[in-house]
């Protein structure tokens, strides 16, 4: 039994795409590819399915963070011994993590139940006001006065029209292609409403009014087209009063759920496979196929990587003219910036008698120097993502660097959160939490006992945190791509940006099907 290889011989050896990597992206891109009837090998170095968009137990996510920390070992020279005709290019890893720092407040206790947590490393994609998104919300709303709701009904009334093509609302191609705020300001709308709309609605990154810090201007076309896609999310489901869908157990389900799709469709899955090198035509420099941890080589017309890998050309280095030509094309592009993040475990709700929302601080709202928006998500335990009574919090924002990232989120916290300082601190937060058994059986109190209010009661003291900074890298297309990591958007619509059909422009991206003979069920009929 001691000549079994610790890893299985791979058969078939050639397939028309190989993935490295189970992220959202990667795995969304294998189950089309797959659907499409092409032969897809998904590989992971990691035990688990989602790679930078995984959800993971408490005492897992610090070892994943600091494992994607370190610097990117150099690379060696490619080697030319290979028996085949390839060069043998090995593969460097990066870091996409950076500033990291974990605080437990109640180590007992979390220590007790670290498995019943499910916590999203992506994060999700003052007094707090509801957004007044609807006719019945701006009635209700008392924070409004009678002319601002009449201004914002009118606004309402008009994008409602332009979107439904009616000619005599409809708004100018000038107006739509001009700076969105521009647009506003236009309408009369007051600072106040124009930060529920911008931020919170068409959900703007940057400064709309300081094109000095604005990265991101947006225009009117693409506010409008937020304000239909929020306006068509409200209501889709009876249960679902809001314009979110949260996946139950993290988001790290959506990746296992296209991994499940690809593998109907006939996708081959491998996890606990690095892959060592990449596998180069000595003749052309095109890629031919990759190199495993176990020492077999397989082959591909394509590949998809994991943004952890990167391929270089080792300094000193003198490899034939073709390869040398055709390998800036096989290396990441420049990153786009960092986003902080900051994961947050509480006893207590932010607002009573609510456990799942979003919280959105508009530019400037906490400090002066505050150029970007952050955003706060709040989930409770009825998304299986943690123990009844206790509160996960998501907490991004879009920065330059690590120390302007601590800031922002910082900010959030000091302003929500009752932080434990020293160890006086500490054995309050145990006290506390002393009688969290009690808690567990109830799933019901945790919206409602203990919650703070707008009438000053205490604010939820924190009980544990992960902040850190993440790398925001660019995907690539060519012979080898690389897909993005997570962004700072609530939603998924920039992660695949046309990859697909850049892949496969000959391919439709999940097409359509029948539902009159579903797949799998045949013609066969149930028994009367």
């Amino acid at each position: 039994m001691d000549d079994i290889p610790p890893y299985p011989p791979i058969d078939p050896t050639t397939f028309d795409l190989i993935v490295i990597g189970t992220g959202l992206p990667e795995s969304i891109i294998a189950a089309a590819a797959s659907t499409a009837s092409k032969s897809v090998l998904h590989l992971d170095p990691n035990p688990f399915y989602g790679s930078h968009f995984s959800s993971l137990p408490l005492a897992d996510l610090p070892s994943f963070l600091y494992s994607h920390s370190t610097s990117p070992s150099p690379p060696r020279s490619p080697s030319s011994d290979d028996p085949n005709d390839f060069y043998l290019l090995e593969f460097a890893t990066r870091p996409l993590y950076s500033s990291i720092d974990i605080s437990t407040f109640s180590p007992n206790l979390l220590d007790q139940h670290s498995r019943k947590f499910n916590l999203d490393v992506a994060g999700p994609r003052g007094n707090l006001w509801s957004v007044p998104d609807s006719r019945a919300a701006i009635f209700k709303d008392k924070s409004l006065g009678l002319v601002e709701k009449n201004k914002l009904m009118r606004f309402f009334k008009l994008v409602q029209g332009h979107l439904a093509g009616e000619q005599d609302v409809k708004i100018s191609e000038e107006d739509l292609q001009s700076p969105f705020v521009h647009f506003l300001n236009k309408m009369g709308l007051p600072p106040k409403i124009k930060s529920f709309i911008l931020y919170a609605i068409a959900m703007a990154d940057y400064d709309q009014e300081d094109a000095g810090v604005c990265r991101d201007l947006l225009k009117t076309k693409d506010g409008i087209d937020q304000l239909a896609l929020y306006n068509a999310s409200i209501g889709r489901f009876q249960n679902a009063s809001g314009v979110f869908l949260y996946p139950i157990y993290g988001q790290g389900e959506l990746s296992q759920a296209f991994c499940r799709r690809a593998a109907v469709k006939g996708c081959l899955y491998v996890l606990r496979m690095p892959v060592t090198a990449l596998l180069v035509d000595k003749d052309t420099g095109c890629y031919k196929g990759v190199r495993l941890a176990s020492g077999q080589d397989i082959f591909s017309q394509k590949l998809i990587l994991d943004p952890t890998f990167m391929v270089t050309l080792p300094l000193g280095s003198s490899p034939p003219l073709p390869l040398k030509e055709k390998l800036p094309f096989f290396s990441l592009k420049d990153d786009k910036g960092k986003i902080a993040r900051g994961i947050c475990i509480t006893k207590t709700s932010l607002k009573p008698d609510i456990s799942n929302f979003l919280v959105v601080y508009p530019p400037r709202s906490l400090f002066p120097e505050q150029v970007t928006s952050i955003r706060l998500l709040q989930i409770a335990s009825n998304l299986a993502v943690c123990l009844p009574g206790v509160f996960v919090l998501y907490i991004s924002a879009l920065c330059n660097d690590d120390d302007q990232g601590k800031k922002l989120i910082h900010a959030v916290m000091n302003t929500l959160l009752t932080v434990p300082l020293d160890s006086e601190s500490n054995a309050a937060v145990q006290s506390e939490t002393a009688d969290f058994g009690s808690a567990v059986q109830d799933e019901t109190s945790e919206s409602s006992s203990g919650c703070p209010s707008d009438s000053g009661e205490e604010k939820p003291t924190l009980l544990w945190s992960a902040l850190y900074s993440q790398e925001l890298t660019l995907g690539q297309v060519d012979f080898i791509c690389s897909t993005p990591m997570p962004d700072g958007k609530v939603n998924y619509n920039d992660l695949m940006d046309t990859t697909f059909k850049e892949i496969y422009p000959e391919e439709e991206f999940f097409p359509e099907t029948s539902l009159e003979n579903p797949e799998g069920d045949g013609d066969a009929s149930p028994e009367t």
